[in-house]
């Protein structure tokens, strides 16, 4: 296949509302409330009203937008579709917004390929200005590292491509397939497992209507698949006509119990979450949502009325944090987090041992810290707020959840087991050979 010209899966140009009075519209107009017909007595009106949805904005993007979108209303700013197509894609762009450092700049002028520069409006809002350092900036502006590749690192670490049963459809997992829908994403996070596949990836990562039809079909001839995992790209970048057409087409399956949408869109496009699209969802329960949450710094105004529409639509929410260095490596950024998360009722489910993609060295901490890190969250808070660590091994191996090791040994009959605050304490476990291998006296 030849290269794709521009990224796949790209929204729908035209909004679906306005805050504006449109005079003799040239195309029709998706309004939630339609004009009312025109009166036999009455001369006909040349003009139709759109409600516009409410959705908040927080003093955070306020403030950006009166400096960097003067020109923009705020109708205009909560349209996602806006946001969508203003999204930072050049260095010109970059530096209108942000002070520049020569690696960020280089960085930028260098890429060519998949995984673009992507970042919406609101999104750039959250992040600083002239502090190259800052988290958020840190996971979406590339930098010279993102280039050089390290020892255990692939384009296609989690070998999803080997586990491809038809175009877009990964079945690793026995009773469990992975639906790849799209390649488009509303920001592109520098440490993404797909990098090989979204943006502009051309080749044979393409995304279309046949290509979903081919992956229905085997959805529907294997009885053993009861969970779908709906992903890409990100799905909810899709319309809301597409969205309900795929979620529909599963939910016709018999045999799929339950399915799942992976999506960092409430987060970076909050405003996404329309009155529309919440109708769309609660069609397809039983339907479940992971959400790709990073740092403190994402959980705004914004945000929080994204989860809770989310969430009083019945949506159980799940939050999948990648442990990134010198970005969420502390325990204090991660327990502010997850805190966050619980309050806007997100039960934080996955904290992920960064993937080791080509060119995310930088990003990587040791397996030794994310232990450190569970360990200073198990039992210095609510058991709600401490996800699972898990390696997703390379080469397809799956996810394996590790744990601080709080097994000391055993005397006799007694298991010794040492609490979060390291403690010792005796477990009866007569019958038991955990800790055999040990010796309790050893340090």
């Amino acid at each position: 296949m030849k290269p794709l010209k521009v990224e796949t899966e790209e929204p729908p140009g035209r909004p679906r509302a306005t805050s504006r009075l449109l005079i003799k519209p040239q195309s029709p107009i998706n309004a939630l409330a339609p004009a009312p017909a025109p009166s036999v007595k009455a001369p006909r009106l040349d003009a139709v009203v759109v409600r516009l949805e409410r959705f908040p904005i927080g003093p955070v993007s306020r403030a950006f937008r009166k400096r960097y979108y003067p020109e923009v209303e705020a109708g205009q700013w909560n349209d996602w579709r806006w946001q969508a197509r203003s999204r930072i894609r050049t260095l010109a762009e970059l530096e209108r917004t942000f002070m520049l450092s020569d690696d960020e700049r280089d960085a930028v002028m260098r890429h060519e390929g998949s995984l673009p520069l992507g970042i919406t409006p609101y999104y750039a809002s959250l992040m600083a200005r002239e502090d190259a350092t800052e988290p958020l900036r840190r996971t979406h502006i590339p930098v010279g590292d993102e280039y050089l590749k390290s020892p255990g690192e692939a384009d296609d670490p989690l070998g999803e491509d080997g586990h491809t049963a038809v175009p877009g459809l990964v079945h690793r997992y026995p009773d469990r397939v992975l639906f790849l829908a799209t390649g488009f994403c509303s920001t592109y996070c520098r440490y993404c497992t797909r990098s090989r596949m979204v943006g502009e990836a051309g080749g044979d990562y393409s995304f279309s209507r046949p290509q979903w039809e081919e992956a229905l079909n085997y959805i529907a001839t294997h009885p053993e698949i009861r969970d779908v995992l709906i992903s890409g790209g990100d799905p909810l970048t899709l319309s809301d006509e597409r969205l309900d057409y795929l979620l529909g087409r599963l939910r016709a399956i018999k045999h799929v119990e339950f399915v799942r949408l992976g999506t960092k869109v409430p987060v970076v496009l909050p405003m996404r979450v329309t009155r529309a699209l919440i109708r769309v969802l609660k069609k397809h329960h039983p339907l479940w949502i992971s959400l790709h949450f990073t740092h403190p710094a994402e959980l705004t105004p914004e945000v929080t009325e994204a989860t809770a529409r989310l969430a009083d639509a019945g949506i159980p929410l799940g939050s999948q944090t990648v442990l990134l260095k010198g970005i969420n490596d502390e325990v204090e950024t991660l327990k502010g987090l997850f805190h966050g998360l619980l309050t806007r009722r997100v039960r934080p489910y996955y904290l992920y041992q960064c993937d080791p993609i080509s060119g995310s060295a930088h990003f990587r901490t040791s397996v030794d810290k994310g232990l450190e890190l569970i360990g200073g969250l198990r039992g210095h808070t609510t058991g709600y707020a401490v996800p699972s660590y898990v390696v997703d091994a390379p080469g397809g191996g799956g996810k394996i959840a590790l744990l601080p090791d709080y097994v000391v040994g055993r005397e006799g009959d007694d298991l010794l087991l040492k609490n979060f605050e390291g403690k010792l304490y005796r477990y009866t476990d007569p019958e038991g050979t955990v800790g055999l291998d040990r010796n309790p006296r050893a340090g």
